[in-house]
């Protein structure tokens, strides 16, 4: 069974395989942290890749005005330049 490393390791499994692997503490917490945030669906995802209703959204959550008449390019533009 994976041990719980508490709230500072995001995945507990592959901490532990790496660390089997001689991987030191450090290396071993940061790939797996890593690794875990690349699995989660947060803002830090490129806005290309995003739809035209997240993007509007998040336009929305940080004000921009005009917003509903933007292209999916000009609310990238409008979020990168907020």
């Amino acid at each position: 069974m994976t041990k719980n490393h508490g709230s500072q390791i995001k995945d507990d499994k592959l901490y532990e395989d790496l660390r089997e692997d001689g991987a030191s503490k450090e290396k071993a917490a940061r790939i797996a942290n890593a690794k875990s945030n690349d699995n989660l669906d947060h803002k830090g995802t490129r806005l290309e890749d995003r739809t035209k209703d997240e993007l509007y959204e998040e336009a929305q959550e940080i004000g921009i005005e005009g917003r509903s008449k933007m292209s999916k390019d000009e609310l990238i533009d409008a979020i990168r330049s907020h």
